[in-house]
């Protein structure tokens, strides 16, 4: 599992070299939430693709 410091670099390396500090604080941010929903998907479980499908479908045909 990589550190912080490691994913800041790897996502540093990425962006361009005229990236403001909002673009990476946006990145840093989009990063974290994904971790976030992550770690609580492997904690109360997720949604198979199917089931998300039967489950849009569900509300957007009311």
């Amino acid at each position: 599992m990589s550190t912080a410091k490691e994913e800041v670099r790897v996502l540093l390396d990425k962006l361009p070299d005229d990236c403001s500090l909002e673009d990476v604080q946006y990145h840093l941010y989009v990063v974290e939430k994904i971790h976030r929903g992550i770690e609580r998907a492997d904690k109360e479980g997720a949604l198979s693709q199917e089931e998300a499908e039967r489950k849009l479908n569900k509300w957007s045909s009311k």
